[in-house]
């Protein structure tokens, strides 16, 4: 049953990127889903795990924000940008992404504690 969950989830998550990516141009968008999801993974983690939501952790976490941020597509725009010899910028994006997506999951965190906790 866990795989229904998991899969409906990503279906969603994958579906929300899609959105984005097409509305942000390039490499914006996979930047922006991935900060955007590393602060709801943040803030997911704290409420569901409070509340031992273990079926809505599977289904949100791991499908929704699965599907939703993608390092793969991340991996494969750095690539891209190398490739085209932008390799400064592709640097710049690297640093960004790790760095920006790691203070959203810590935002969503602390966020969430201070509202919530």
């Amino acid at each position: 049953m866990m795989f229904i969950y998991v899969a409906c989830g990503g279906a969603i998550g994958a579906a929300l990127r899609y959105v984005v990516s097409i509305t942000l141009l390039f490499p914006y968008g996979t930047l922006a889903v991935n900060i955007i999801g590393s602060f709801v993974m943040g803030a997911a983690f704290v409420v569901l795990t409070a509340k031992g939501a273990d079926r809505m952790i599977v289904f949100a976490m791991t499908g929704v924000l699965g599907g939703f941020t993608t390092f793969s597509a991340f991996s494969l725009d750095t690539f891209k940008l190398i490739e085209d010899g932008r390799v400064i910028f592709a640097g710049g994006y690297i640093l960004a992404s790790v760095i920006l997506s790691l203070a959203a999951v810590f935002g969503g965190v602390v966020f969430v504690r201070g509202v919530w906790g």
